[in-house]
């Protein structure tokens, strides 16, 4: 037996992982996938039947939740995939900078200045008219993976 002491340094978050494993067959249309290192919201799902080597494969169509582009995937059903972990939060809107940022309040009382302003156009001319007009706004805000993109708007009436 040796007398040394062993020390291991923390790599890595201390949080919850990113994925979680679920077999392909029980993924739905209107779930979660995550295809090509990206997170995806499944809109179609075949299943063949199972072929020579035994396996029923799952066809999926996704598209990333964060920049729209289609993504698709065959998988054996019996295998597992990563389905990411996806949150929706809202928050009031306090401020919009020049720079493209938003400030953002948080249940908590703290503010939030580190999410940039929506690359949907739509959502983006929304959001930009009503804050000129002075109306309070709840942005909510879709995170996955380490990424976070402000995804809807709620008004809340005039100040």
């Amino acid at each position: 037996m040796s007398d040394e002491e062993h020390h291991f340094e923390a790599k890595g978050d201390a949080g919850a992982s990113k994925t979680y494993p679920q077999q392909a067959g029980t993924i739905r249309k209107g779930g979660h996938i995550v295809i090509k290192a990206r997170p995806c919201k499944v809109v179609e799902v075949s299943t063949s039947k199972t072929g020579k080597h035994g396996h029923a494969k799952c066809h999926f169509v996704a598209i990333d939740i964060f920049n729209g582009k289609k993504l698709e995937d065959i998988v054996p059903s019996s295998h597992n995939c990563d389905v990411p972990h996806v949150n929706r939060t809202d928050y009031q809107l306090i401020d919009i900078d020049e720079d493209g940022f938003v400030s953002l309040l948080t249940d908590s009382g703290q503010t939030k200045d580190d999410l940039k302003l929506p690359t949907d156009e739509t959502l983006l001319k929304q959001m930009k008219d009503a804050f000129t007009e002075g109306k309070d706004l709840i942005v909510s805000v879709m995170s996955a993976m380490g990424e976070e993109q402000i995804c809807g708007l709620k008004d809340l009436g005039n100040k």
